[in-house]
């Protein structure tokens, strides 16, 4: 493994990877042998009838990036405006225009994909298996890339314009289904965190029938 941050036990590391924008060192480039190990990590995640149908893009030149970022922007603003206020914090409101401000300046990009595409009509059993096939890995390479001093941060937010990415970045898109956006880099500010903040377990937990 390579070298990371103070040795954490799994609960630390499952309970202290946070989505990272703000904190990302956009002035260190991510060497491509530690993206690359992350991803064969992430690779061992669990998914639909071992079937294995992702696809991984690693994204580091900075003109792509820059031509990625200019979607991002567009959509994350769009996005913005479009959230009711209060939907979400100031703090997470602030974190998103950041990485839609700087995504270009990120030192790697990981985008995500699963060949094929679902029909509008999908059943609702065929669209879980179909995009949560892959979530599992990007959780992986998340808690990978934090165990080794890196932070990321997912997002959806640029699917808003799939067929121009798509385009971008040679994917054929009648035939490829992007699902997330990794942004990852070196972390500022120290590699500590604290415990990520979360509801109390009694208000999202129900034994034998719904109650929430």
């Amino acid at each position: 493994m390579s070298a990371g941050p103070a040795a954490l036990d799994v609960d630390g590391l499952l309970t202290r990877t946070p989505t990272v924008r703000r904190r990302l060192d956009l002035t260190r480039p991510v060497p491509r042998p530690l993206l690359t190990e992350c991803l064969r990590i992430a690779l061992h995640a669990p998914n639909g009838a071992n079937r294995q149908n992702w696809r991984f893009l690693i994204i580091d030149d900075p003109r792509t990036k820059a031509g990625i970022a200019r979607h991002y922007k567009a959509t994350s603003d769009a996005y913005l405006a479009a959230t009711p206020p209060g939907a979400m914090s100031e703090r997470a409101v602030a974190g998103v225009r950041y990485l839609a401000d700087h995504l270009h300046r990120v030192p790697a990009l990981v985008l995500a994909a699963v060949h094929g595409r679902l029909p509008h009509d999908a059943p609702l059993a065929q669209q879980s298996g179909f995009f949560g096939s892959v979530y599992p890995a990007l959780w992986s390479f998340m808690l990978a890339a934090r165990s080794r001093g890196l932070g990321s941060a997912l997002t959806t937010v640029h699917l808003a314009r799939e067929r121009e990415v798509a385009e971008l970045v040679g994917i054929p898109a009648d035939e490829v289904t992007q699902i997330a956006l990794l942004a990852v880099g070196h972390i500022t500010g120290g590699p500590d965190f604290r415990p990520t903040p979360r509801r109390p377990l009694d208000e999202v937990l129900s034994w034998n029938r719904w109650q929430h």
